[in-house]
């Protein structure tokens, strides 16, 4: 006989100051999807630092709750534009609890935002995507079209030379 399929109650939140725990339970979620702890568990952000960074109205933080459990989350970026009264919205972090993948979780998180960009005046959501990371690859296409750029990352570290 076909198994039925499970059921779950799905709520989204967008995380407020004093929302710690859940910024932690948040944290978890990304070291453990992203295989990096090093950047998610070594130096948390203090109480003080979560609270300026939740009550700020350009970044969004939004987790997926399922019975009771933080079962996914995304980070995004308000960025006003100068050209004309409008903003982007930037997805920097998006991940979904291995158990919980393929039931809707990403796409409720991004349909979310969305709502939050229109809100906003905002005229688009982008995200970037890795080479060879194929889920969030199939996931974004179903969203919008794949522009190809390039990405560098500027050091803070020491001035750099240039040969002229």
């Amino acid at each position: 006989m076909p198994r039925k399929p499970e059921t779950y109650a799905l709520s989204i939140h967008r995380l407020a100051p004093g929302d710690d725990a859940l910024f932690d339970d948040m944290l978890d979620l990304f070291a453990t999807a992203f295989e990096d702890p090093e950047n998610y568990s070594s130096a948390r952000p203090s109480g003080s630092y979560k609270r300026a960074l939740l009550a700020r109205n350009d970044v969004v933080v939004l987790i997926a709750i399922t019975n009771q459990t933080v079962t996914g989350a995304l980070v995004a970026y308000e960025l006003m534009k100068f050209e004309q009264e409008r903003s982007e919205f930037y997805i920097y972090d998006l991940a979904v609890s291995h158990a919980y993948r393929r039931r809707g979780i990403a796409r409720a998180l991004i349909e979310t935002l969305k709502e939050i960009a229109r809100e906003n005046n905002g005229s688009i959501v982008y995200v970037q995507a890795d080479h060879g990371d194929a889920p969030a690859i199939a996931l974004y296409t179903k969203f919008g079209t794949r522009e190809d750029v390039m990405h560098f990352d500027i050091s803070l570290e020491e001035e750099q030379t240039f040969d002229e």
